[in-house]
């Protein structure tokens, strides 16, 4: 009986953390996903409310696309942080979301969560100007 070759894991290129597409592409992803939840705090709307509400309010940084918008809305949803009812729109029908309390207390810890890191991120940058700044100074 012949032997059936050895699979083998294909290795996947490595990341490039030097890359910024990178670092916006995971901070993007993170962040649309809370202003989905601050839109929705806001008050209901449907898909494509949200979307552009969220590109509106993150003058453009964050513009989720139907393929990852959809998703989220129903991983919510299955969390119990909101729910959808169809609605009639301009005569279509679509779905309209609302946030449950769980979903209000979800947008408020998140809020909490980013500000935190915002906090972080402000004394990182201010901590390595000043050393850039005395690394300068020390070079006579």
């Amino acid at each position: 009986m012949p032997k059936e070759p050895a699979l083998r894991a294909v290795p996947r290129p490595s990341l490039d953390f030097t890359d910024r597409t990178y670092w916006a592409g995971t901070i993007k992803m993170a962040l649309s996903r809370f202003f989905v939840l601050q839109v929705l705090h806001d008050g209901p709307a449907h898909g494509y409310d949200i979307a552009r509400a969220v590109e509106r309010t993150t003058n453009g940084c964050c513009s989720p696309s139907e393929g990852a918008l959809y998703p989220t809305l129903r991983e919510f949803e299955q969390g119990g942080y909101l729910t959808s009812a169809p609605e009639v729109v301009s005569g279509r029908e679509r779905k309209v979301y609302t946030l449950t309390d769980r979903g209000r207390d979800a947008f408020k810890v998140g809020l909490e969560a980013w500000m935190d890191a915002t906090a972080a991120l402000t004394e990182t940058d201010r901590a390595a100007a000043a050393r850039d700044q005395a690394q300068r100074a020390c070079r006579c």
